[in-house]
């Protein structure tokens, strides 16, 4: 490859996350690419950096900090290996104890410096202490101390308060990085006259930034306001009327307007460009205008027919609408249970007869059925049967025994209520009482006396008397006794 088309042999490399940036010759011949680490010459020494800039850039950016070309620029040596690597990260840990024990130092002489970073180089050989301080400070005993203490060659180097808001880094009011610490090298002097072309209020609190200096960004467009005040005349900061003298109060480059207004008044009034151009040139012939002919400034305000072509709906859902819809469909729900519960309920009420069961039945016995039996069928979930009372058993433990309305022969159908118990018939003696349990059919039992008889009908009062007459011999005597306890019960001999 040609001179004339080979790359640029100078490198722009960056140290301590680009705090520092220097330039190397490539002397190796190697094409590098930007973000590789790199081993440079150093003081008595080498560095570890990274690429920053390649290729004719470089000669951009030593033409804006003004570096020569010369034979003196230092050389670039290699590909940083990972001894090298190593080693500049173990050097690098001690920075911030050296930084904490400096700082002690220079307090203990009693210097007015304050120590804002420390950067030691990759091979050890040397520190670079960097410092700010308002006045000339005599570190040359400090020095030597440093040099006993860390047994490095040291370096100090003054910086401002901007290099060291850059070095230390940080949030703006912006809510952005700083640009100190990102993209800003170059640092101008900024002063109030740049706030007052832009009409900013003179708050120190403001226009300050975290280095304690005016933010550098009141210069970044200071061009274009300086532009725009060409069009404005410089020779008409007072004016002269009829009803008096007018002052200059502000210029709005935006709208192109000079407010005035009188000594004994505190009304501005806004004036156009060409408007004040003309009162001054009659002022300079000795006329002064009846009027100031003030422009009316109207504030512009959004219309509120015009369809904007979205629906702000904040604030039209409240939580208490929300509450009625939950509070309607609760109440809703209520009822509907409420209704169920009536129509599970009998007609007759609680006390009624339930059917299959003759009026003089005991209490106790219909206490003893199950309450999934009173109840008519439905939708319902089914309920927990009653436990029966006493010595009685529910009626899914009597065996095979049929319910009482197949016995009876009822059909089961709408239950008729009880009479009052002042009207009810007198118990018969025969029949069992409450605390006494029914007596169960037998199947081998003697059959009653008389004719035919429905056998599912159930026999309520006990047994039968024997009736007298109809036949004689053993055969009726038999037939017409009390049948026996079945505790008692012998195997009938009958003849």
């Amino acid at each position: 490859m040609t001179d004339s088309l080979a790359p640029f042999d100078i490198i722009e490399v960056s140290f301590n996350n680009g705090s520092r940036k220097d330039f190397f010759r490539n002397s190796t011949k190697q094409l590098f690419e930007k973000g590789e680490m790199v081993a440079v010459e150093g003081v008595s020494g080498f560095d570890v950096g990274m690429v920053n800039l390649t290729g004719e850039l470089v000669k951009l950016q030593m033409k804006k900090r003004r570096v020569e070309d010369t034979p003196e620029v230092k050389k670039l040596l290699r590909r940083a290996s990972t001894e090298d690597m190593n080693r500049m990260s173990d050097n690098k840990k001690r920075e911030t104890e050296a930084l904490i024990k400096a700082r002690a130092i220079a307090r203990s002489i009693g210097l007015e410096m304050k120590l804002a970073e420390v950067e030691i180089q990759a091979d050890g050989r040397k520190a670079t202490f960097f410092y700010t301080a308002d006045d000339r400070v005599d570190f040359r005993e400090l020095i030597k101390i440093y040099a006993s203490e860390f047994r490095v060659k040291v370096e100090m180097r003054q910086i401002g308060a901007r290099q060291e808001a850059g070095k230390v880094g940080g949030i703006g009011s912006c809510g952005r990085e700083l640009c100190c610490s990102t993209w800003l090298t170059d640092f101008k002097s900024v002063n109030t006259t740049a706030a007052r072309y832009q009409n900013l209020s003179i708050n120190q609190a403001k226009l300050s930034g975290q280095c304690g200096r005016l933010k550098c960004c009141l210069n970044y467009e200071l061009d274009t306001y300086l532009d725009a005040l060409k069009d404005f005349p410089d020779d008409c900061d007072m004016i002269e009327t009829a009803g008096g003298n007018a002052t200059l109060q502000k210029r709005d480059i935006f709208k192109n307007l000079m407010w005035y207004s009188y000594d004994n008044s505190n009304k501005q009034y806004p004036l156009t460009i060409t408007r004040v151009k003309e009162i001054r040139q009659l002022n300079r012939q000795g006329v002064k205008p009846e009027e100031l002919k003030a422009v009316e400034v109207v504030t512009s305000k959004p219309n509120k027919d015009v369809d904007l072509g979205f629906a702000d709906v904040v604030g039209q859902i409240s939580l208490r609408s929300l509450e009625k819809a939950s509070q309607k469909r609760k109440q809703k729900t209520k009822e509907k249970h409420k209704e169920h519960h009536q129509k599970d309920k009998p007609k007759g009420g609680g006390n009624q007869q339930q059917p299959g069961q003759s009026g003089g039945a005991p209490q106790g016995q219909q206490q003893a059925r199950p309450q999934k039996e009173q109840r008519p069928q439905g939708d319902r979930p089914p309920r927990q049967e009653q436990k029966p009372r006493g010595d009685q058993k529910p009626r899914e433990q009597r065996g095979d025994q049929k319910p009482r309305g197949e016995r009876s022969g009822e059909p089961r159908g709408e239950q008729k209520p009880r009479e009052p118990r002042e009207q009810r018939p007198p118990r018969n003696e025969n029949q069992p009482r409450g605390d006494q349990k029914p007596r169960e059919p037998r199947e081998g039992g003697p059959r009653p006396q008389g004719g035919e008889q429905n056998p599912r009908e159930p026999r309520e009062g006990g047994p039968k008397p024997p009736q007298q007459g109809g036949g004689g011999g053993q055969r009726n005597q038999n037939r017409n006794r009390p049948p026996r306890k079945p505790d008692n019960k012998q195997p009938d001999n009958k003849q």
